[in-house]
């Protein structure tokens, strides 16, 4: 971990990212990858402390509300946030000003911060956000070793809609091989149906790999699945997207159980709904 300070916190979009790099050890993650110009060790959290001045200082000058962004590039739920509290001093300042949250984590550490996502909520409009991979805990503890499991993931889901929190699920990497399979993906969403989820963003079936992020997934599949580099070394190449041999039947199968159960789908009504501030009010019971 090293301290820097920054210059600035929100991007022209209204998103923040409060750390760089990642503890959580995701063995397919595109942070990895060389295009972002990271200059220190993924593991070496930067960390931006003066975040929260920043992001009061932006706030107090906007005219009008919006929403607020985070965990695009960097969960903002990562070990060393137990100690530092950047993220729940961030939130704060956006429940003191008014604005609304948009948050996306794969860690059941945000249950901490569960006071200000409903004070939030009540006040402007707050969606959580979380990343599911895997049905079966067993396999999402080698894809992603230092998070939260999916069966805590999904108590996390419950927790936000019995707090009438509405929530979105990022259906995403199905990787090829591994976890691309019916089987999987109807479990997921399954879990998702029984969380009361109001969307679920699919990018596709498959996954994504560049200069960077593909050495270290190469490592991965080395390690826990033998064989298997070389299968997608000779399915692949050196393609950024990888798509699931099952792409098509997947993605039947993903469109047609959420249009059967009124779940949101669509990736650009997904993102218009994540970035809507309420401003004639925000009628809670009318999200499930």
């Amino acid at each position: 971990m090293h301290e820097v300070y920054a210059k600035g916190i929100l991007s022209a979009k209204n998103g923040m990212n409060l750390y760089r790099g990642c503890s959580h050890g995701c063995i397919y993650c595109d942070s990895r990858s060389r295009c972002y110009g990271m200059t220190h060790e993924f593991e070496d959290i930067e960390v931006k402390i003066n975040a929260p001045a920043l992001l009061e200082q932006a706030l107090r000058r906007k005219k009008n509300r919006c929403m607020i962004g985070t965990g695009a590039m960097c969960d903002p739920y990562l070990h060393i946030e137990d100690k530092l509290q950047l993220t729940r001093r961030c939130l704060e300042i956006i429940d003191r000003y008014g604005f609304g949250l948009s948050i996306l984590t794969k860690s059941s550490r945000i249950l901490r911060d569960l006071d200000l996502l409903k004070s939030i909520n009540d006040k402007a409009k707050c969606v959580v956000q979380m990343t599911l991979t895997t049905f079966d805990d067993e396999l999402c503890r080698i894809v992603e070793p230092n998070v939260s499991t999916t069966s805590e993931r999904v108590e996390v889901l419950k927790i936000m809609r019995n707090c009438q929190i509405p929530t979105v699920v990022w259906l995403c990497p199905l990787l090829p091989f591994i976890n691309d399979t019916e089987e999987n993906l109807l479990g997921i969403l399954n879990l998702c149906l029984d969380a009361g989820v109001k969307g679920i963003l699919c990018f596709g079936m498959g996954m994504t790999l560049r200069e960077g992020n593909r050495e270290f997934f190469y490592e991965a599949l080395d390690r826990h699945f033998p064989g298997l580099k070389e299968k997608y070394s000779s399915d692949y190449g050196n393609s950024y997207v990888l798509n699931s041999p099952n792409a098509p039947r997947l993605m039947h199968l993903f469109q047609s159980f959420c249009r059967e159960h009124g779940i949101m789908f669509r990736q650009n009504e997904i993102f218009a709904y994540l970035n809507e501030f309420p401003e004639d009010g925000y009628e809670q019971t009318s999200l499930f």
